[in-house]
């Protein structure tokens, strides 16, 4: 996730909190346990990026009380947050990261892990990282982002996957049933052609095609349909394919045959944001977190809204965030790193986990947002207290819940940004020119990534 995907989050009003602690010696594995008390460790202290920025008072409220908390467990350990928001700045974090200038434990984009491995800018965990009692219970797509080969660099905090965001109110009044949402593509269209014959300004399916969000969606819908961006040795695209024309002749079809998209085009993310909180665009693809974001910031209602599954997928684009560790950090400081990151972020019922205080704090719970543990039993347990003090309608997100764990996620290619400005041209043409030649678009489009490709090699 680049700066776009940020915006997302930032609209969200979701705060990337990153923190750190530390201990060693033998008591270690013992004391990473939620709850266990400190050894006779000797004291250490950890430099953490992100912690949530005043502007968010409750976020940061709840960090700095589990701060407390962990200290108050393991009183040899001092952890100093840093608060510097946002918690990434692409202009800068690579510079920061070749100047060894990042905190002992520090915050990335899924997106950019593998290339600090093979840069050599993290910490290999993997001889401390059985202190973690929930590893063997995370997806394994999940963690094997942050490894290569048989050696651990990092743990996941959150992680997406796409699906399809609907007005469920929308729903009701073109005569459709909001509890039973599109599974195929077949389906959008003609709930689409519905929703649009509502009357004038509604818009029965919105599309991106503009400042690089045309070709990330680009990249979902050809995942859903089970292509590829990119060949396996990730040297040449792979997008001029069958999945792929299926993906722009379907939107050239809902654009100028079903007339269900409506007439302005050249949409970017807030555009999208902004149609879906007015009432009167249908269904996009979306994170869970779109319906946050049209709440909180587009006067959307969270109970207007649902999420299901992308149309026929058994692959997701999927993306997320995590902590790294300086190539410097001593195993001490990895070690409490590791316990911290336990206890605020991968534990059910406690820190990002605590749904019972953040209903207190009054704020939402109930969205599907991250997935690290499947069906196994921490997942199971987050998500039945994620029902059990939810404030939004858990039900209408159950479909998205239910597909998400029978796909497989996918990140996102490498050159990411590069590629989607190539294929922004792509989404465009067909969503403003009736007469765009599909087949041309992808060969044009495959060229010119081949060389970004070709010269990133």
């Amino acid at each position: 996730m680049k700066s776009r995907n940020l915006s997302i989050l930032l609209a969200a009003g979701i705060t990337l909190t990153v923190a750190a602690c530390g201990s060693g010696g033998d008591d270690a594995k013992d004391s990473a346990k939620p709850g266990a008390s400190a050894g006779a460790d000797a004291p250490v202290t950890i430099t953490v990026g992100c912690q949530p920025p005043k502007s968010n008072p409750k976020e940061r409220a709840q960090w700095d009380a589990d701060v407390a908390a962990f200290q108050k467990l393991h009183s040899n350990i001092t952890i100093e947050s840093k608060d510097s928001f946002p918690c990434i700045v692409p202009e800068t974090f690579q510079a920061k990261l070749a100047g060894g200038e990042m905190e002992d434990l520090f915050y990335v984009y899924y997106t950019d892990v593998q290339r600090i491995i093979a840069a050599g800018q993290a910490a290999d965990i993997t001889p401390y990282v059985d202190t973690v009692t929930t590893l063997k219970d995370m997806r394994p797509d999940v963690l094997s982002v942050f490894k290569s080969g048989d050696k651990i660099y990092g743990l996941p905090r959150t992680n997406y996957s796409t699906g399809l965001v609907y007005n469920r109110k929308l729903f009701t009044e073109a005569g459709l049933d909001p509890d039973s949402p599109p599974k195929t593509w077949s389906e959008v269209r003609e709930a689409a052609k519905k929703i649009a014959a509502l009357g004038a300004g509604y818009v029965g399916y919105g599309e991106y095609s503009a400042g690089n969000t045309g070709g990330w969606h680009f990249t979902s819908a050809l995942y859903g349909r089970g292509g590829e961006m990119v060949t396996p040795d990730g040297k040449q695209s792979a997008f001029n394919s069958p999945e792929g024309k299926a993906v722009l002749e379907n939107l050239k079809e809902m654009r100028w045959t079903d007339d269900s998209m409506g007439t302005k085009q050249l949409l970017r993310w807030e555009d999208l944001m902004r149609m879906m909180g007015s009432g009167k665009l249908g269904m996009m693809i979306g994170a869970p977190d779109v319906v946050q974001a049209v709440n909180n910031d587009f006067k959307g209602k969270f109970e207007d809204y649902g999420v299901t599954a992308l149309p026929e997928a058994t692959q997701s684009l999927s993306g997320g965030d995590g902590y790294m560790f300086n190539p410097k950090a001593t195993p001490e400081k990895i070690k409490a790193g590791l316990m911290w990151l336990e206890y605020r972020f991968l534990t059910p019922g406690q820190g990002q986990f605590n749904y019972e205080r953040s209903k207190t704090d009054g704020l939402p719970v109930g969205l599907p947002s991250t997935d690290l543990y499947g069906s196994t039993p921490p997942g199971v347990k987050i998500n039945e207290q994620r029902t059990q003090f939810a404030t939004v309608p858990v039900d209408h997100f159950q479909s998205y819940v239910d597909g998400a764990a029978n796909v497989q996620f996918k990140l996102e290619p490498p050159k990411a940004q590069e590629i989607y400005a190539v294929l922004d041209t792509a989404m465009s043409a067909v969503l403003t020119r009736q007469d765009a030649n599909v087949d041309q678009l992808l060969a044009d489009a495959q060229k010119k990534v081949d060389n970004i490709l070709a010269k990133s090699s």
